[in-house]
């Protein structure tokens, strides 16, 4: 599943938001950085407010190497 961890700028003084939901996507759009669902935009944040976005999926168990 798709999450989105929002981190703000620490003299923002905002707190840190993770997302989850496998119906989101993100887009970039004139400055704008979109969180979007099928019945539209749900968070949009300003590139001038310094916020980064990262995905962060599940880590799954790395497969068994053979010998």
């Amino acid at each position: 599943m798709p999450r989105f961890l929002i981190v703000h700028p620490r003299d923002q003084k905002r707190d840190d938001v993770l997302i989850e939901d496998p119906a989101l996507t993100l887009r970039f759009e004139a400055g704008w950085a979109i969180l979007a669902d099928a019945k539209g935009v749900c968070l949009a944040i300003p590139s001038g407010q310094g916020a980064s976005i990262q995905r962060v999926d599940e880590e799954h168990e790395p497969a068994p190497q053979e010998e």
